[in-house]
């Protein structure tokens, strides 16, 4: 928990309590990360997508995905890192192994 403290003229101290938000745990279901990676794929960052993928896989539990995918669970910790940059195979594997997978659109459409 975070706790924040402002201050206000009219009072002498207000404290506001939050958590920290976890993206990982509302992913529960294929729809959802389908519906997440959708999103985030719009946006057309690729660091953004890997983070998505990592989140996601963080989700499903890293090692399950790494079973699936036939990958280690370091290489895919470091793969879908900040600092990584996967291959489109190893994306492709983790889609795969999450129940998704990429289409292509028309850019104009809605």
């Amino acid at each position: 928990m975070l706790e924040i403290r402002q201050t206000s003229p009219f009072r002498k101290c207000m404290a506001v309590k939050t958590a920290r938000y976890d993206t990982a745990e509302y992913l529960d279901t294929e729809e959802k990360v389908a519906a997440y990676m959708d999103a985030v794929l719009e946006q057309g960052d690729p660091a953004l997508v890997t983070h998505a993928l990592g989140v996601a896989a963080r989700a499903r539990g890293m090692a399950q995905i790494a079973r699936e995918t036939g990958l280690s669970r370091e290489s895919l910790y470091r793969a879908l890192s900040a600092e990584g940059n996967p291959e489109l195979g190893t994306v492709l594997k983790v889609l795969k192994a999450l129940g998704v997978r990429l289409s292509a659109v028309p850019a104009d459409a809605s």
